[in-house]
């Protein structure tokens, strides 16, 4: 086995795994409400999400190939990878994507053990970028579009990271308030019983665009691998067991639910009840799918949260702004946080040389990972205990960070 052959396993099984957090990550964005509620047990809501990402994963793969484009220069705008980064069997582009994508993995599972919705786009391109930076230098960025073109860094992450939110939150205030002011005078078991299949609905809309829209990276990524190591030369197709590898691997981590997550949009941010649920998931499912179809890559996490606090303005219910306010930093440092572990993957892989590198980076991934799973078993959060009332101080989502690792 040649160290090319090693590397080309190595990062298709990462780009998996990546895919695998995604789903688990993000299941909360469509079902976090509808379990909060009660309109969906919560192992029925994350078997329903799961099998609507699958489903989503076949829909499109429209920009899969190009996906990585918007905001580093790894590829031609046909989606074939550059000239000079495939000597040695396309080592220099491999060793890129497989540190950015640990990178973005870390970041996942740190957040997933502090129960903080971060958005998993967000942490791929933070990873990619470091990595990106780490082996080609600043110009391998595209930090801002060309001409009227809304495209780069700026572009593509930030100003929709910044504004998503905020649209979610405008819409979902509005949605609510006039949730409630229509049902004004319907008995509230009436009205429960009724929003709650409305939500069943609502939920399933968010995980399909969920599933259409995330899966679809994870593929142009593997077959980019694929590409730069000389095994598929289509640059307008993705192979069929790529499009079932990632659609498994984001359904199996949908179903096992990231239930911390779950348990922190549903029950920390807002006390929601049925026509909340519905209010925010309808908002979310509305500005996702809008900004599909204008070409604006938000991320459903911010989207789903933001949805979620203008259910409560709307309605005027208490909001918990500390959880709030830990989301919101959670957001600002996750580009450069996923970043910083891409480039030092990077250079820890680079330097090692040709074979011990890319498993020494893959062996740093898997200890990591244990250690933060480990870690989440002492106050574990699953379906039997995501519902339960949310205490003033509750930390039941959080685990504290040994001090040795802060220093």
């Amino acid at each position: 086995m040649t160290p090319e052959l090693v590397l080309l396993v190595l990062a298709v099984v990462t780009a998996l795994a990546f895919d695998f957090t995604n789903g688990f990550h993000d299941t909360a964005n469509a079902m976090a409400t509808s379990i909060a509620t009660k309109a969906l047990t919560p192992k029925v809501a994350v078997a329903l999400c799961a099998v609507l990402n699958l489903i989503g994963a076949f829909l499109s793969v429209e920009v899969a190939l190009t996906v990585t484009n918007a905001v580093i220069r790894i590829q031609n705008p046909d989606g074939s990878p550059r000239t000079e980064l495939l000597t040695d069997g396309g080592r220099p582009l491999l060793m890129i994507l497989l540190a950015g994508l640990i990178g973005a993995i870390v970041w996942n599972l740190f957040t997933w053990l502090r129960g903080l919705p971060s958005s998993s786009s967000h942490a791929m391109f933070g990873g990619l970028i470091g990595a990106t930076i780490a082996g080609l230098g600043v110009n391998g960025v595209k930090w801002a579009g060309e001409g009227a073109k809304l495209d780069g860094v700026v572009g593509k992450i930030i100003l929709p990271g910044l504004a998503s939110p905020l649209i979610a939150v405008l819409v979902a205030t509005v949605g609510t308030w006039l949730v409630f002011r229509i049902a004004r005078g319907v008995p509230e078991k009436v009205m429960d019983k009724g929003f709650r299949w409305g939500q069943v609905g609502t939920a399933s809309l968010v995980s399909l665009a969920h599933g259409a829209n995330d899966a679809q990276k994870t593929m142009g990524v593997i077959t980019l691998v694929l590409i730069a190591s000389g095994h598929w030369v289509d640059t307008h197709a993705i192979p069929l067991w790529v499009k079932v590898a990632c659609a498994g691997a984001i359904a199996t981590g949908t179903w096992l639910g990231g239930w911390r997550i779950i348990r922190t949009m549903g029950k920390g941010l807002v006390e929601i009840s049925s026509p909340q649920g519905m209010a925010a998931e309808a908002s979310s499912a509305a500005v996702i799918l809008s900004s599909s179809q204008l070409g604006f890559a938000l991320s459903t996490t911010h989207v789903a949260t933001g949805s979620i606090l203008g259910s409560g303005l709307g309605r005027r219910a208490e909001v918990r702004w500390s959880i709030a306010g830990r989301m919101g930093l959670a957001w600002l440092i996750t580009l450069p946080c996923a970043g910083l572990v891409g480039a030092v993957m990077w250079w820890i892989g680079t330097s090692l040389g040709p074979w011990l590198g890319p498993i020494a980076i893959f062996m740093i991934l898997v200890v990591l990972s244990l250690w933060m799973w480990l870690h989440s078993r002492i106050k574990p959060i699953g379906h039997h205990n995501v519902n339960d009332d949310w205490e003033p101080e509750d930390r039941s989502t959080t685990v504290p960070v040994p001090q040795e690792l802060v220093r």
